[in-house]
Parts: C-alpha cells; sequence; structure tokens
C-alpha cells in the first residue's frame, strides 16, 4: 500500500499522504512556486498533485489568483483537519517505535506478594519505571501456580516466583535470590533468643495453608519435617500468607514462613530461625521462551542489571 491512506469510492482514485503534504505545503506558502522550493519536489509534480486532490474530493481546495493562491472556506476547513491528521500520524509512528523497541506499551507481571517488599524486586521494578516512563506495567499478586498457569495460557508475561523443581520446557527463568524458612510466633509467646529448633514447639498449634495453593511446596516442607521426625499440629488452614500471618498475630498459633516477610514484619509477629530446619526458597523471574516482547526482553535485562548493580 506504501503511502495509501484510502480508497474513494471512484475506481482507481487513491489518496495518498504526499497529496495531503503537498496540499498542507501550498495552502502554507500560498504559492505553487514556494511550495515546490520548500519540499523539493518540481512545481508540475505539485500541481498535479493538487489538482488530482481536488478532483478526487470533488471541490476546490484553492481559489487560484494571479499573484498566488488562497484557501477556499472548504479548504480551510480541510486544511484544519489535515494538520490533525498528520498530527496524529507522526505520534503513532512515534509510538510504534517505542513499542516495536521496548520503549512502551503494556507489560503483564504477576507477583508473589511477598517478593515485592524489599530486595532485588521492588528495586527492578522502580529502575524499570524510571528509566521507561512510557511503559504500562500490570501487577497482579498471584502465588506460584497460578502465575506459571497464565504465562503459559499467555495471560500475563512473566512472573516472580518460586521454584523448587524445573518447570516445563517453554518457560524461562533468571535466578533473582534465594530466601529460607522463619518460624513466625505471636509476640506474647514466652520463647527467649532468636534461634530455636522446631521439635521445640512442633506440639503448639500451627497454621498452615492447603496442599492445592502449591503442591510442589506443601509436600517439599512437610517432607523436610517427617525426615527430622516431626508432626505438625496444624488448627487452621489459610490460603495466603498474609492471611496466617494475621492469625499468628492474632495468637492463634505458630507458622512457618517465607524469609522474604523481614521485609515487612507485623508488629504483633515475631520471627525466629530455625536451628534444625533450613528450605531453600529460590527466586526466580520466569516467562515463556517464545515470547518476543520487547518490553519483555527490556525488562529481563533491567532484571540482570540491577541483579548485577549495574543501575
Amino acid at each position: 500500500m506504501g503511502n495509501t491512506l484510502g480508497e474513494s469510492s471512484n475506481k482507481g482514485k487513491i489518496m495518498e499522504l504526499r497529496h495531503l503534504r503537498y496540499f498542507i505545503a501550498v495552502a502554507e506558502h500560498k504559492s505553487i512556486r514556494l511550495a515546490s522550493e520548500r519540499i523539493h519536489v518540481t512545481q508540475p509534480a505539485v500541481s498535479r498533485q493538487i489538482h488530482d486532490l481536488e478532483k478526487e474530493l470533488g471541490l476546490a481546495l484553492f481559489d487560484r489568483h494571479p499573484r498566488g493562491l488562497t484557501l477556499t472556506t472548504a479548504g480551510q476547513s480541510f486544511l484544519v483537519d489535515v494538520r490533525k491528521l498528520m498530527t496524529d500520524l507522526e505520534a503513532a509512528a512515534r509510538k510504534a517505535k517505542q513499542i516495536s523497541t521496548g520503549w512502551a506499551g503494556r507489560l503483564r507481571l504477576g507477583f508473589v506478594e511477598n517478593s515485592s517488599w524489599d530486595g532485588i524486586v521492588p528495586k527492578a521494578l522502580r529502575n524499570f519505571q524510571v528509566a521507561t516512563p512510557s511503559a504500562s506495567l500490570e501487577l497482579s499478586p498471584l502465588n506460584t501456580p497460578e502465575q506459571i498457569q497464565r504465562i503459559e495460557d499467555g495471560l500475563i508475561d512473566g512472573g516472580f516466583v518460586y521454584q523448587y523443581r524445573p518447570f516445563s520446557e517453554g518457560l524461562s527463568t533468571l535466578r533473582l535470590d534465594q530466601h529460607d524458612l522463619l518460624l513466625a510466633i505471636p509476640v506474647d509467646w514466652n520463647l527467649s533468643g532468636d534461634h530455636i529448633t522446631l521439635k521445640e514447639v512442633a506440639e503448639r498449634p500451627f497454621i498452615t495453608f492447603p496442599r492445592w495453593v502449591y503442591p510442589v511446596y506443601y509436600d517439599h516442607l512437610m517432607a523436610a519435617c517427617v525426615e527430622r521426625g516431626i508432626t505438625l499440629n496444624v488448627v487452621q488452614e489459610e490460603q495466603t500468607e498474609s492471611a496466617i500471618l494475621a492469625l499468628v498475630g492474632s495468637g492463634i498459633g505458630a507458622a512457618l514462613v517465607n524469609s522474604a516477610n523481614l521485609g515487612r514484619p507485623p508488629a504483633s509477629v515475631r520471627f525466629l530461625k530455625l536451628a534444625d530446619l533450613s528450605l531453600a526458597m529460590p527466586l526466580v523471574f520466569a516467562y515463556r521462551s517464545d515470547n518476543d516482547s520487547p518490553m519483555l526482553l527490556r525488562f529481563v535485562k533491567a532484571l540482570t542489571d540491577a541483579l548485577h548493580g549495574n543501575k
């Protein structure tokens, strides 16, 4: 199509962008000669294009005088609309270029809530938003299995998740950090020191989450407890770590939680390190390997820079 803007109802007649550019030049200079000098096109070519444009529109855009041209009433109205059209086209071209290079557009990301409170994740998000102000970030708090499913389905572009075993071959991952387990207890529990063994408190009431929330992690955690001869006294289950910590703070019981919660400790909860249990909790950024979104690639680079302290 090239410069084609659209077609009239008359077969074979096509309005092109050059018609509009020549029209604006002639309207501004009120002269075919001056317009041709300005746009570096011969006078006959400019005159012909203006004639073709008027013929296609079926109206006169200019009144011809011995000393030049003036716009007709219809021509004045057409000039206003054409200028707006050209401005919109230029803006559209700039936006398309920004999107093609990852400087503008939408990026849909998921995140496990505790990963966003401190460390690499908020740092990378902040750096990316500052460096790419035209980017629209859509952030959705989701647990790891929900994120993985949405990434695979193309509903989000990537996510900050915890990985305990390899994901499907279609996913790429960038290792960001590694967290560990902490014991969360109500502040009014009379336990001294900053370390404790899980066996010492296993018979006290515990709050966990249902296995279906994240079966891989749940099985990993429970297997580690069984290996140490520990059976937790589970009195309640909640789906999110925020809800679990709220119950801990209310004095309902203790919980095994991600050490990322140190970035936003609840006032009514105390965290203790476990002397007899450690569980590696790798935080990664996951995305589809075949997602060639320029903005996603730019974001992965921002993550890599933040990871290596380049920004």
